[in-house]
């Protein structure tokens, strides 16, 4: 082979990783379209938009934005644990995480916020103590001291991965 022919072949395989992108780009672009109308338009929605992020692999930043809309409108705690949680683990998500986690501390319910308290890396644990024991739920309040005994500062499961245990994102959406 000479050098001539391994250049092109070279030059060849660079052209198809380009149109790969370009594709994959352009099927984000209408994912994201597709996605930015089901939020805008259908009400108690954001899991569904959330789920399709999660299959898509990806968004435009407007899609995360029309998400973070939909669930502040609908006031939906499930939807604003997911997102809150997808903007933990990406951190240039142009959406309002402390917002999104309040929502869920203060309209969501106690399985919610044990799931905040575990999962998210740093959770506003004195919100999320304070709105268990308001419940008067013995069994979520037994929960949360158990957690909170053996990790006082309530970092997130992340923080365990050290000591061993399994990191484990706690599914909220009913399976089914």
């Amino acid at each position: 082979m000479n050098n001539q022919s391994i250049e092109s072949q070279a030059n060849e395989a660079e052209i198809a990783e380009q149109a790969a992108i370009e594709k994959r780009r352009e099927r984000l672009k209408a994912e994201s379209t597709r996605i930015i109308d089901i939020a805008g338009n259908e009400p108690n929605s954001a899991l569904k938009c959330v789920h399709q992020l999660s299959v898509v692999g990806g968004a435009t930043e407007a899609t995360y934005i029309a998400i973070e809309q939909r669930i502040i409108a609908d006031q939906d705690a499930a939807g604003a644990y997911h997102l809150a949680l997808l903007a933990q683990n990406t951190p240039d998500l142009p959406i309002d995480a402390r917002q999104l986690i309040e929502l869920v501390v203060n309209k969501g319910d106690n399985t919610q916020r044990l799931a905040l308290l575990k999962n998210l890396p740093l959770p506003p644990v004195d919100m999320i103590k304070e709105q268990i024991l308001a419940s008067d739920d013995g069994d979520a309040i037994g929960q949360m001291n158990a957690y909170l005994q053996i990790n006082p500062e309530g970092y997130g499961s992340h923080h365990m991965l050290g000591s061993g245990q399994a990191d484990r994102i706690v599914p909220l959406s009913p399976g089914n």
